[in-house]
């Protein structure tokens, strides 16, 4: 039986996608490369991990309003998340999300997940639905 995890969706859209999980804040401007979708920051639990098709789960983001464009530029190279899941809604994530078409849904305990754990999101509803657990098997 999937694990429901209910929220505020923010940005509407659907996807399904393993989970990539921060107990951290994300920056996206200096904190993931627009050219890679690498998490660059140096000491962030998901350095070097790619952003790029996952279930983007952190508390919330930092950082420059930048960030926003960080995240539409990802979309337009094909390196962004499939939908992002916060605990807490930050206007630069939001706003990021909202003009790259990221699915996005707020107000979900993000320690719930695991990275790896295979993730439905409904944007639209604000459902977030672990399908399955486990590890990811590769980055």
């Amino acid at each position: 039986m999937a694990l429901e995890l209910w929220g505020r969706g923010v940005v509407p859209g659907r996807c399904r996608a393993p989970a990539l999980v921060s107990s951290e804040p994300i920056s996206f401007l200096g904190g993931v490369d627009p050219e890679s979708g690498v998490v660059v920051k140096r000491g962030h639990p998901l350095e070097g991990r790619c952003v790029r098709g996952k279930v983007l789960c952190f508390p919330h983001g930092s950082g420059s309003t930048v960030g926003s464009y960080v995240i539409y530029a990802l979309a337009r190279r094909g390196l962004a998340p499939s939908a992002i899941v916060n605990r807490e809604a930050d206007p630069i994530v939001v706003v990021g999300a909202i003009i790259a078409e990221i699915p996005m849904v707020v107000g979900v305990e993000v320690s719930r997940i695991r990275t790896g754990d295979l993730v439905e999101v409904d944007g639209e509803r604000g459902l977030v639905r672990i399908l399955s657990g486990g590890r990811e098997a590769c980055t």
